[in-house]
């Protein structure tokens, strides 16, 4: 099935490395089809896509390696809708700091994004985050070895901060998040993502 219905898009979760499962779950919950995307053939056929957790700079050689990259920049430059999330924020970034020299990104969200920022696995953490746009009180943010946002141009918006750090963005059909809400049991940033899919 290509593309999709206005009521339940069909969304794609980057399937190359990280929490993919847990990201398939939460969008299926918030009302989407949601499958995996491992290919170009696949990546057509998606009205929205989330970029998981995992490890930036491995997830940028592997889509290398599955001939992903351009693909993904020519939709994303087209105005697909994105979600990144921890090392998917890194993969949206037009710039980062702390990343390897050879690092691609694919750009869509116009920030400085720093890698590992709030520290390494062992200092990971869960915080209550206010997110502009989304209702019912704060959502709980899982930080694993977590980038935050060091600056953003001005077509970017800030939704959120936590410790004086930015932690979410949204630049048109791109958004991103440090933390993982997929770990959480709570849909609400998907439910706001899969809205912001229906109505590109």
């Amino acid at each position: 099935m290509s593309e999709t219905t206005s009521e339940t898009p069909l969304i794609g979760v980057l399937a190359l490395q990280g929490d993919v499962r847990e990201h398939l779950a939460a969008l299926t919950a918030a009302g989407a089809q949601a499958r995996p995307v491992r290919r170009p053939e696949e990546l057509a056929e998606v009205a929205g896509l989330v970029i998981p957790g995992g490890e930036s700079t491995t997830m940028s050689k592997l889509a290398v390696v599955f001939g992903l990259l351009e693909p993904l920049r020519e939709r994303i430059r087209a105005g697909l809708p994105v979600y990144g999330t921890c090392a998917g924020m890194i993969m949206v970034a037009d710039k980062i700091l702390d990343g390897r020299e050879d690092q691609e990104t694919l750009g869509g969200i116009d920030m400085i994004v720093r890698r590992n920022a709030f520290g390494r696995q062992n200092e990971s953490f869960e915080a209550a985050v206010d997110i502009e746009g989304i209702e019912g009180g704060p959502v709980e943010g899982v930080f694993i070895r977590a980038p935050w946002v060091e600056s953003v141009g001005a077509g970017a918006e800030v939704l959120a901060t936590y410790e004086g750090h930015t932690v979410a963005v949204r630049q048109g059909n791109v958004l991103a998040t440090s933390f993982h809400p997929e770990l959480t049991g709570d849909h609400r940033v998907h439910a706001l993502f899969v809205e912001m899919a229906q109505r590109a």
